[in-house]
């Protein structure tokens, strides 16, 4: 499947290293709003055709799929214009700002018989099915304690007086909806739908969050799930059932995870060795969906999306954090 890339960043970077692993995505096509930078970023990575007009990429003949790494503002209109060119689109998480967004571009995507899927790491990988298939082993959850705490090289900018693009409300950024979403869809992969949500972030200076607490409550137990770009942890998240208790490194990528039972006296190993570029499996699992037209997968992944989606917009609504797009 030949793609192109919208976004020339390190998560861009990542993303074509992976499909070269996966050898399931080929690059052809480079946009950048500044033809040079695109054509030097084409150059290292082979890319035949370059572009600095959208709408000219998303009317390529030679494109089956865009990959969207741009601000997290700018997914709506890229996959729009990309889903009325029957392009499949591949949109680098959050997916987009608000639900209303959502809902208007999956109707597009159907109208126009093409594909628009999360590019969400965690969520694919071994690992997490793994814990995924072995949660019984802890018997009734009782709590949780999920977490996405790094520290963003792009906070001293903006301590510096910038608006950085991802602490920035006009282009939909903060700590909830850029690492926020990766403990989120951990909770909701594992346990569903909250029956309620509430967050308490750390507001900045303009507005946004630099880091919140997000409590998520379910019938009979609590996810705590902690989120900051501007401040750096090295504890780990951890699932409390009745018989046992998981232990993952990270929220993404999972690396480890280790069970230990209640009466510790059991401590086992469950995860396994993955790839370092984890965006492997994401990709991987994206492509076949699209090539088999799998339906049914495709829905579950799009109402995980959707779900996320919702909780990150009522977290945000809650404090009146509000988008430049939503205003």
């Amino acid at each position: 499947m030949n793609f192109g890339t919208i976004g020339t960043s390190s998560i861009t970077t990542k993303f074509i290293n992976a499909s070269r692993l996966s050898k399931k995505l080929h690059l052809t096509s480079v946009y950048s709003r500044d033809k040079a930078n695109a054509e030097e970023f084409a150059n290292r990575f082979d890319a035949e055709f370059t572009y600095d007009d959208l709408e000219e990429m998303a009317a390529s003949p030679e494109l089956d799929a865009v990959y969207i790494a741009s601000p997290n503002s700018l997914h709506y209109e890229q996959a729009k214009l990309f889903l009325q060119n029957k392009k499949h689109v591949i949109c680098e998480k959050p997916i987009f700002s608000n639900i209303q967004e959502l809902e208007e571009i999956f109707q597009i995507a159907e109208e126009n018989d093409v594909y628009i899927l999360e590019a969400i790491r965690n969520i694919h990988s071994p690992n997490f099915k793994r814990l995924k298939q072995q949660l019984s082993k802890a018997g009734k959850i009782r709590s949780a304690i999920l977490h996405s705490i790094k520290y963003s090289s792009r906070y001293d900018q903006f301590l510096e007086g910038e608006d950085p693009n991802i602490f920035s409300p006009q282009f939909s950024g903060g700590a909830i909806v850029d690492v926020g979403v990766y403990p989120i869809f951990l909770a909701a992969g594992l346990f569903g739908a909250p029956l309620q949500v509430s967050y308490h972030p750390v507001r900045l200076r303009n507005g946004i969050d630099g880091s919140g607490t997000l409590v998520l409550t379910y019938d009979d137990f609590v996810c705590t799930v902690l989120c900051s770009k501007i401040a750096q942890s090295f504890s780990p998240n951890e699932i409390h059932g009745e018989e046992g208790t998981f232990i993952l490194d990270k929220a993404a990528p999972i690396s480890t995870i280790e069970y230990i039972d209640h009466s510790l006296t059991k401590r086992e190993q469950i995860s396994i060795p993955q790839e370092e570029n984890d965006m492997v499996y994401e990709i991987e699992e994206i492509v076949r969906i699209i090539e088999t037209k799998n339906a049914k997968e495709y829905k579950e992944l799009n109402e995980l999306s959707r779900l996320v989606l919702d909780i990150t917009e009522t977290a945000r609504k809650q404090n009146n954090i509000i988008f430049s797009c939503e205003k």
